[in-house]
């Protein structure tokens, strides 16, 4: 049985003009067991036939992400390390990049957590690669999972790669108990921001989801009513703010639930697939 999609606003009348889908992986698109549903693809091949751009967003490296899509990847803008790192067929559209003094502090704020018994994990994200210096097993677990380019190294100060963004594993919870203390690291020009139950990162203030897809939208000529995006974090925010088809996962955040506009099914009922299939038919307003 195909999960109910339900709505927070009536959609227009009419067909959906659809030019644009942006959706978020982990707790989005992908399953409960991390892989991209099957349906994807059918619709991935509709999508290109009617000239709407699919795209994927997330905190996962652009290595993680093209393999993830690599047999449809050909001209897909991806969106990765939360929207500091853009790229299509290789080149890069934009990044946004952290200096070397903010790099520094961070990292060394972090090593003085886990020497007070604080239980995470560092991962540096550079454009070549993502870089730690933690190699036990528990850890490379949870890293792997989201970068497929990972290098350990003895020091994550001497990389010598751009840095686009710095992610924290907390073994425990990482909004409770490690987000606080970083809290100073969230200013003017930098920002912290939950994307998991475990994971943190910091990027530049500049550098979000949202900020991507309105870059793609100028580039394409696409507007935010032919814009589709879906969610369930709170990195996803910004993001559906760019779309007037802004969907949250049935198990969302509660202020991810509260933003969009829409509710699509779990990802365990591979949501994005079943609001796609409703989008992509001529009676789309039958949501």
């Amino acid at each position: 049985m195909t999960a109910a999609v339900t709505t927070a606003d009536a959609l227009p009348d009419g067909p959906a003009d659809l030019r644009l889908v942006v959706a978020d992986m982990d707790g989005t698109l992908l399953d409960e067991h991390g892989r991209v549903p099957d349906g994807l693809w059918p619709l991935l091949d509709r999508m290109r036939e009617r000239g709407v751009v699919f795209v994927p967003a997330s905190g996962r490296q652009y290595a993680t992400l093209l393999r993830d899509v690599a047999h449809a990847a050909e001209g897909m803008p991806i969106i990765a390390e939360n929207g500091s790192y853009v790229v299509r067929d290789g080149v890069e559209l934009s990044s946004d990049i952290l200096g070397a003094d903010f790099v520094r502090s961070v990292v060394l704020a972090l090593r003085a957590l886990a020497e007070a018994g604080a239980d995470l994990g560092v991962v540096v994200c550079g454009k070549r690669s993502a870089y730690i210096e933690r190699t036990d097993r528990p850890f490379l677990d949870e890293a792997e999972r989201y970068y497929a380019a990972l290098q350990p190294v003895a020091d994550l100060l001497a990389i010598g790669d751009d840095v686009l963004k710095i992610a924290v594993y907390d073994f425990g919870n990482a909004e409770r108990d490690t987000a606080p203390h970083l809290a100073r690291f969230h200013d003017g020009t930098h920002r912290v921001v939950v994307s998991g139950p475990h994971w943190i990162d910091l990027m530049s203030a500049s550098a979000d989801k949202g900020a991507a897809v309105r870059r793609l939208q100028a580039e394409l000529g696409i507007t935010a009513a032919q814009t589709a995006v879906f969610g369930d974090y709170l990195n996803d925010l910004e993001m559906l703010d760019a779309a007037d088809l802004s969907f949250a996962m049935a198990d969302a955040h509660p202020e991810v639930l509260r933003r969009a506009r829409y509710r699509a099914p779990s990802h365990r009922d591979h949501g994005v697939v079943t609001v796609l299939e409703h989008l992509l038919r001529p009676d789309s307003t039958a949501l």
